[in-house]
């Protein structure tokens, strides 16, 4: 049974919150651990958990079966970012071999990157770095250990650190080197290797995220065709997605995004028409919560957001959410529980445990409506 649980946290650069977050088991067997490819199915044939959080609704269906879900008008927000092979092989000094995963690039040449340590299945954090060690990458690269990311921790040498600043030093272009080189993050839950083709959706134009933009990645170029012709809009935006943020309430960090003109104008418009905004992955959310004003009003933009949205602060620009399953705990539940209410989400988490709906980038969706 999950209780939805309130504990105070302090996060950086933001005040004193309540975090909503679910408690519940996740059972290791509703772990995603393959594409559904893999399982026989097609991209669009995972399932699908349509929640409506103004009446408390729960249907459950399948993704192919979306367009029956939603309304002709409504404008669906697409991240267009395609997924790097952002997993690489580094040494340290002394010989330790460990995994570095790249996750986001930022200004002045710099990186947030983040240090697995290899084991029989993917890999597991390695919290040992120091500060000015380079570790070898393959080829004659290497990556310089700058400072910790988070500013929380920077001033305390015995706490562990997950992500770094770091700069690195690579003997080719970085697509170039990345795709000779390198691999897409897993863990521990995707046991087997599986190539970047499976990271990928379907519309994803420019090279950036470090792991998948998932919530995008059922959709088919039949299954757009379809729903286009159901009167259903799209609209691009970018965000590069950073390496998950697997620990309990740590908070989001810096991450690229890019919202056009374009597509500001047609967010503005569906709104000002009564249409529903709906966003494809959390990370839709982030970049468009970041340019949209106290008046729901959205602009263009682009540059580095650290927005950490949670229901005191409130959503502004959408009206829907398709999304993955989040774990117990994770600060997306923060977000979620800024469109719908906590009761809502206990209830709708509640379902997908007892339907047995699967986990994390290659599992089943949920969307989330009034």
């Amino acid at each position: 049974m999950m209780s939805l649980l309130s504990p105070p946290t302090t996060y950086p650069k933001t005040p004193v919150t309540q975090l909503p977050a679910l408690e519940f088991e996740l059972p290791p067997g509703l772990e995603a651990s393959e594409p559904p490819e893999a399982r026989g199915l097609a991209r669009d044939d995972v399932r699908l958990m349509v929640s409506h959080y103004q009446d408390d609704r729960v249907q459950h269906t399948h993704f192919r079966q979306l367009g029956d879900h939603l309304q002709a008008g409504d404008l669906l927000l697409l991240n267009t970012s395609r997924t790097m092979n952002a997993a690489l092989p580094a040494t340290l000094p002394d010989g330790t071999e460990l995994r570095l995963h790249l996750s986001t690039q930022l200004p002045a040449g710099l990186w947030s990157v983040e240090l697995r340590r290899p084991s029989a299945v993917a890999t597991e954090p390695f919290r040992e770095g120091e500060v000015g060690t380079v570790l070898n990458l393959p080829a004659g690269g290497t990556v310089r250990l700058l400072t910790p990311h988070n500013p929380a921790i920077r001033h305390c040498p015995n706490q562990p650190v997950r992500l770094w600043l770091a700069t690195l030093r690579l003997p080719l272009p970085l697509t170039s080197y990345l795709a000779a080189h390198g691999s897409p993050i897993r863990y521990s839950y995707v046991p087997d290797a599986w190539s970047l083709d499976y990271y990928q959706t379907v519309f994803a134009t420019e090279l950036g995220s470090a792991e998948m933009p998932s919530a995008g990645r059922a959709f088919t170029p039949e299954l757009m065709t379809k729903l286009v012709a159901r009167g259903i809009q799209f609209a691009p935006l970018l965000l590069h997605t950073g390496v998950a943020s697997l620990e309990d309430h740590e908070a989001p960090y810096e991450e690229y995004y890019r919202v056009s003109p374009e597509t500001a104008v047609l967010v503005n418009q569906a709104r000002q028409h009564g249409r529903r905004v709906i966003a494809v992955g959390t990370t839709v959310i982030r970049a468009l919560e970041t340019v949209t004003d106290e008046a729901s009003v959205t602009h263009a933009g682009a540059g580095w957001t650290d927005l950490f949205i949670t229901p005191q602060r409130g959503m502004r620009a959408v009206d829907g959410l398709l999304t993955g399953l989040h774990e117990p705990r994770a600060t997306h539940l923060a977000m979620l529980a800024a469109l719908a209410n906590p009761r809502h989400l206990s209830l709708a988490y509640e379902q997908a445990l007892q339907h047995r709906y699967l986990w994390h980038e290659f599992g089943d969706l949920h969307l989330l409506l009034p």
